[in-house]
């Protein structure tokens, strides 16, 4: 086993709505950022450095295909994966 197989992988990070906030302020423009994760980091782990309230986590979503809320602490991602959250989305 190298020691290439526990090296970093991107992911493209997207929130969306007034998630946007929590992103880096040279990210919001674009409402995403390009982040290097541990292969074994799973969804709530890459999320929960941003501090997302957990209310608003409502649709997250890993290449366009919905995460059921039971799968968001084991679920881990693949590099170039894109991870796009949206809130709670009110309407009329």
């Amino acid at each position: 086993m190298s020691g290439a197989d526990n090296a970093p992988m991107r992911i493209t990070f997207k929130l969306f709505a007034t998630l946007t906030d929590y992103l880096p302020p040279h990210a919001r423009g674009e409402n995403q950022v390009q982040l290097d994760v541990d292969p074994a980091a799973s969804i709530e782990q890459i999320v929960a450095p941003y501090g997302l309230p957990h209310k608003l986590v409502h649709l997250v979503l890993v290449n366009g295909h919905f995460v059921p809320p039971g799968e968001r602490a084991t679920r881990t991602l693949q590099d170039g994966d894109v991870l796009a959250i949206w809130p709670p989305i009110a309407g009329g």
